[in-house]
């Protein structure tokens, strides 16, 4: 029979996977949603596309991981690490399940630390909190979608002035092509940041109930979280492809390609920079500046609104969830 450590931290285990599973058609949507919309790409072929760069992008880079698994709590020090790892990735599961039956693009970055903050601070207090790692983590959720706002505005606004004489249908199916590479670049990025979220709390949970003692992503984490990924991407995010690629902004494929190209490279500066970021919300505000390039009356700013009051929502809702299901847990079982 398995000892009580042994069955928890595999309990563990397949709740993190769990959670990259349903990350992958939660947040992937997005990176194929201006795709699909635009017609660059059949449902089938940008979900195929999705999930192989997700694969891909997940086995890449280990940095973000590293952050996830010691940025907001030391797991050498935590005495219930494994519990908490469980109320943790139990809130943020129920959280992207609750966003994703009403096809709101909430972020699953947002929900898992939240999530891990909450349970955190309900096992051992504030104190326990890596106040520096996690403002570090608070300040890049914060400031890529802006940069991705900002960003989108101004290559979407350099693309209208470049191609300003250009002949609209040739234009059309000249970026429909392009858009192919860009979802593809998109999805890879996606892979790097996020994939990686569902690694780092494999390997707190591995250090806080005793099974590793360093910080280093094992071989089978990183493949498991790859695979979970990819199997979540695979499966698709219909409610949200449709949030994300047509209820924001209708969007041309000039329009997709800018924010592809916006999106995959603010990503791409946070995971080198080893910073956890939510691509929804990067995704989401790139479509917003390519939007307000085109008009700011363009825009739906209504549907746009429940998506940021979401983003708001998301962090303080997932911390409480956490630490009401760690003390459900630690009066039930601990």
């Amino acid at each position: 029979m398995l000892d009580a450590g042994l069955s928890l931290i595999i309990l563990v285990v397949i709740l993190a996977l769990a959670f990259d599973f349903i990350n992958g058609f939660h947040d992937t949507a997005n990176a194929i949603a201006t795709s699909i919309s635009t017609k660059a790409l059949s449902p089938r072929a940008a979900i195929i596309l999705a999930a192989s760069m997700n694969l891909l992008g997940a086995l890449t880079f280990t940095g973000v991981a590293k952050t996830i698994g010691k940025g907001i709590a030391d797991p050498f020090k935590l005495s219930n690490g494994l519990w908490i790892v469980a109320a943790a990735m139990l809130a943020a599961i129920i959280w992207n399940l609750i966003t994703w039956y009403y096809g709101i693009p909430s972020s699953s970055s947002h929900a898992l630390i939240g999530s891990l903050t909450g349970a955190v601070i309900a096992a051992a207090g504030f104190s326990a909190i890596n106040s520096g790692g996690f403002v570090s983590i608070l300040k890049a959720l914060l400031f890529s979608p802006i940069i991705a706002l900002v960003v989108g505005f101004v290559v979407m606004l350099l693309l209208y002035w470049i191609f300003r004489n250009a002949n609209p249908g040739k234009m059309t199916r000249t970026f429909r092509g392009f858009q192919v590479l860009t979802a593809a670049f998109q999805a890879f990025m996606h892979g790097t940041n996020d994939a990686q979220k569902a690694m780092g709390v494999i390997t707190f949970a591995l250090i806080a109930g005793g099974f590793q003692t360093t910080d280093d992503i094992p071989l089978w984490v990183k493949l498991a979280a790859a695979a979970a990924m990819a199997a979540g991407t695979a499966s698709g995010g219909w409610r949200i492809i449709k949030t994300v690629g047509t209820g924001i902004i209708k969007i041309k494929p000039v329009n997709g390609f800018a924010a592809d190209l916006t999106s995959a490279s603010v990503i791409l500066t946070a995971t080198l920079l080893h910073l956890p970021v939510s691509t929804t919300h990067v995704i989401s505000s790139a479509i917003m500046g390519v939007g307000a390039a085109k008009g700011f009356n363009k825009v739906k700013w209504d549907v746009a609104g429940k998506i940021v009051t979401t983003w708001i929502i998301t962090l303080p809702i997932t911390a409480v969830l956490a630490a009401l299901i760690y003390w459900l847990l630690d009066l039930l079982f601990i």
